[in-house]
């Protein structure tokens, strides 16, 4: 039986992929890799290193710079000159805070207006629904960031000048700043953070940078002009209530799993166990520091850091992951199922059961994607399953986390990273864009049950 929907006309409505070209998520991708090809030519350039790497390595430093991952095929404090570092802290900047950022608050500096097209690229990258508040969203993006940048970069300075000397505990400042903001966790040492594992100005700053980042700068903006919890947006207690509910989890969780391995928090004072903890329980959430080896944790903690990892950070913040508030939904919406509720509710208000399909499927992309990755690396690569496994879901998730894989990565498998990094940043929702345009439907069809379970 077929059903009839008089609403709809018999008009053609043509196919949204002959606008593809024109699509808001192809020139988001077009544009961050049109900055990865200028990236990658610019750390080519003899004064950028200080010995010749492949135009591979040059790549794969630059889409992980702009997709603010971390991960690193050569040493980026031995390789690279101070141009060739500022050359990446500046395409972490670029990644990190979105270019649609940059692009429109420099249009308005020189006098110009946002299109319509500009403005559905923007609410595209911004993930924003009211154009009107586009603008007002940008400046405030980008004067916050700055701002917390600048606090970042004054403590640590002045804290590291007595061990570096000014002069390098400006350009640390700086560069450790702009690394952590952005959620990015490149390091301009080898063992990334682990001589700092007990230090607590140093894992407090770090943490609270891409913490700040990472919770995403429409939460920033609701705390700014709604004072109260009770006037906050719904969208801004989950990510809040979220946020903390995971952090103290997994900062227990690591705490008590690792107390008694040697190779992580027992050679540490009571203090030192809980900053360990504390930092390797915040910065699978796609900041990819460590003061811990990644390799040397139990497999429960590898476990446990691999799950953070796929749930990330918050919306229009320097994080990637599929996004707490999405794992929210997810657990709400089964928790509702469970109840058998009609429908699911948070903090008195109805989820819509779009939010919920595009919850579903952004979760299930993700799934598929990772899976094809660590199957496509099984077959080029000589590892562990756990350190592939790892590997994936850390370039998914634009952690930058490694067991020590990615500096022995093959050709192939660092092409594999690569792809996994650009799809990350950009978000699997963008790919489900491409593989499956929206179209008009001029019929419905009967229901039917199906088994599931």
């Amino acid at each position: 039986m077929v059903q009839w929907h008089p609403s709809l006309t018999l008009e053609h409505t043509p196919k949204s992929g002959t606008k593809l070209f024109g699509a808001p998520p192809f020139i988001l991708s077009v544009s961050f890799a049109l900055l990865i090809l200028l990236g990658t030519c610019l750390l080519k350039l003899p004064i950028a290193t200080e010995s010749p790497i492949t135009w591979l390595q040059s790549l794969f430093t630059v889409t992980s710079a702009v997709t603010v991952t971390g991960l690193v095929v050569v040493d980026t404090g031995s390789v690279f000159t101070p141009f060739g570092q500022v050359i990446i802290a500046l395409l972490i900047q670029c990644g990190g805070l979105g270019l649609m950022t940059f692009a429109i608050v420099t249009l308005i500096a020189l006098g110009g207006k946002i299109g319509f097209l500009q403005q559905t690229v923007a609410k595209e990258a911004f993930n924003q629904t009211d154009t009107s508040t586009l603008v007002s969203t940008a400046k405030a993006v980008l004067m916050f960031s700055l701002l917390v940048e600048a606090v970042g970069m004054l403590i640590l300075s002045v804290y590291w000048s007595g061990e570096l000397g000014w002069q390098t505990s400006l350009f640390h400042g700086f560069f450790y700043t702009v690394s952590a903001f952005n959620n990015a966790g490149f390091a301009l040492s080898p063992d990334s953070l682990i001589p700092y594992v007990a230090d607590p100005v140093v894992n407090l700053t770090i943490t609270g940078l891409f913490i700040v980042g990472g919770l995403g700068f429409s939460v920033w903006i609701d705390l700014k002009r709604n004072k109260r919890w009770s006037k906050l947006t719904v969208y801004s207690r989950m990510m809040i209530t979220g946020t903390v509910l995971i952090n103290a989890i997994a900062v227990i969780a690591i705490y008590l799993i690792e107390y008694n391995n040697p190779n992580t928090l027992a050679p540490l004072s009571e203090l030192g166990k809980w900053l360990a903890s504390w930092f390797q329980a915040v910065t699978p959430r796609t900041a990819g520091f460590n003061t811990l080896p990644i390799d040397q944790l139990e497999d429960g903690s590898t476990l446990l850091i691999l799950v953070l990892m796929f749930i990330g950070g918050g919306s229009l913040s320097t994080a990637s992951g599929i996004k707490v508030v999405t794992f929210m939904v997810l657990i709400l919406t089964t928790y509702g199922y469970l109840r058998r509720d009609e429908a699911v509710y948070v903090f008195k208000r109805e989820i819509p059961k779009d939010t919920i399909s595009k919850a579903l499927a952004l979760t299930m992309i993700s799934i598929g994607v990772t899976w094809l990755a660590i199957f496509a690396l099984v077959l080029t690569e000589k590892a562990p399953i756990m350190d592939i496994a790892f590997e994936a879901v850390s370039a998914l998730g634009t952690v930058g986390l490694s067991r020590g894989l990615t500096g022995n990565l093959s050709s192939a498998g660092q092409g594999i990273i690569i792809f996994m990094m650009f799809m990350g940043r950009l978000g699997p929702l963008m790919l489900a864009y491409f593989l499956a345009n929206p179209r008009v439907k001029k019929l419905r069809y009967a229901e039917t049950k199906l088994a599931i379970g």
